[in-house]
């Protein structure tokens, strides 16, 4: 019972009874392993891990956790396009702080204990995965109805004028109303 404004993806009709076909399976473990719920699953346990110790300041910590907040978000309500694509930015964004936060925050050789080279580790690894994540997660919006238009302003150089009215048109609605029709009443 399809809807009419349903825009996910659809298998492929090879695909209908999966226990004829054994790639139906391997496709639907893999859609299932990069669902939402995973991604912030796991980037919930990297940055937790990578917040283990009093490397970073507070900032690395907020800004990712409030990201994964806007991911439930995305996760709750299914039909939003805005729920999606802030995610999406807000995971675009952590990518370039978390670069920040990594190289300002590096400690030096001498002072790196242990605790210190696995929370740094799981930061550079919770890192590494954000572009995947934010692959995985444009695909996503893709599924939700939504639309990629990057436009920054600038037209082509050309001829076209379909888009153009001309001014002077006979045909036009006058810019006062008639005096000689008696205006309704209110209730």
């Amino acid at each position: 019972m399809d809807k009419p404004n349903d825009r996910r993806r659809k298998l492929p009709k090879t695909c209908v009874n999966a226990a004829f076909v054994p790639d139906c399976s391997k496709v639907s473990a893999l859609r299932s392993l990069f669902n939402p719920q995973a991604i912030i699953l796991v980037h919930w346990l990297l940055t937790v891990w990578g917040c283990m110790n009093n490397s970073f300041p507070a900032s690395y910590a907020w800004g990712n956790f409030s990201v994964l907040a806007v991911g439930i978000w995305a996760i709750v309500q299914r039909d939003s396009l805005d729920a999606i694509v802030m995610f999406l930015s807000g995971l675009l964004f952590t990518v370039l702080t978390d670069i920040i936060h990594i190289s300002v925050y590096y400690p030096l050789h001498a002072y790196l204990i242990d605790a210190k080279r696995f929370s740094m580790g799981m930061a550079i690894f919770s890192l590494l995965l954000k572009p995947g994540s934010c692959y995985f997660v444009y695909r996503m919006y893709r599924e939700r109805g939504g639309e990629y238009i990057f436009n920054i302003g600038l037209n082509r150089a050309g001829r076209d004028r379909s888009a153009y009215e001309t001014i002077d048109q006979q045909d036009a609605s006058p810019l006062w109303p008639d005096s000689s029709k008696t205006a309704q009443q209110p209730y």
